[in-house]
């Protein structure tokens, strides 16, 4: 492992400025003295933002079929006139990408064993699960509501977003009852964050009962945090969180 390793992007990006939000698909950002439409990967809340003036970054696609041929892909709780920017991404589509990128050159040796195979979207019980590595199973969850700026709400329905996290907590705690495999669920960052901790309220609702009992029937849980640049993602860290 190698810190000269990280995930390039095939193109650098873009920074702009967001001015504005006019619904949940879209925003419309500054990019190099002109206004430009730009697709928004995440359709809820984002923090307490106005959107007035806030930095991102932004790619942009050869695909002519496309509505907008942007996408944001990070923002920064700086202002527009900060040198120093600290980029968060937002976009939870690409999550599996970068850690497949870093499962494949051995940057998880605790979690990850070297030279398996690592096949995606695999299925046990109800659930398509991200990665399967040889015996384990690993479900990447993207954390969205922990940035520094405010709360950064799913791009899902509620109901929708928990009744999946449910099931998957429970298909995985039934494999390693059953199978005696290993499965791990992994709380993704796409920068530097603090440990996650489960909300005091957390431990007597259906998904603190549901992640509780997976994980004291050996489910692991464990967070990384990556670093988002213009050029592409870099890793900085993994390690184990004790939930409950």
């Amino acid at each position: 492992m190698t810190k000269n390793i990280f995930y390039k992007f095939e193109k650098e990006l873009q920074e702009a400025v967001i001015v504005a939000r006019p619904n949940r698909f879209i925003m419309e950002i500054i990019l190099d003295g002109k206004k430009e439409k730009a697709h928004c990967p995440v359709t809820g809340k984002i923090g307490r933002f106005d959107f007035k003036s806030v930095p991102c970054l932004v790619s942009c696609s050869s695909n002519t079929k496309r509505k907008t041929r942007f996408t944001v892909e990070a923002i920064s709780p700086q202002d527009s006139h900060s040198k120093r920017k600290q980029w968060i991404g937002i976009n939870q589509g690409k999550s599996n990408d970068y850690i497949a990128f870093f499962l494949e050159n051995n940057f998880f040796p605790k979690i990850s064993v070297k030279d398996k195979d690592i096949e995606r979207e695999k299925t046990i019980g109800n659930s398509r699960i991200d990665f399967k590595i040889g015996n384990s199973y690993l479900e990447v969850k993207t954390l969205v509501n922990n940035i520094p700026f405010g709360s950064l709400e799913t791009n899902q329905n509620p109901v929708t977003s928990l009744g999946r996290l449910i099931k998957h907590f429970s298909d995985l705690e039934k494999y390693v009852k059953k199978e005696k495999g290993r499965a791990v669920v992994l709380l993704c960052n796409q920068y530097k964050a603090i440990p996650f901790e489960a909300p005091k309220n957390s431990q007597n609702t259906e998904v603190g009962k549901t992640v509780r009992k997976a994980t004291s029937s050996g489910v692991e849980n464990w967070q990384v945090n990556l670093k988002f640049t213009k050029k592409g993602v870099y890793f900085i860290e993994y390690f184990k969180l004790d939930l409950f």
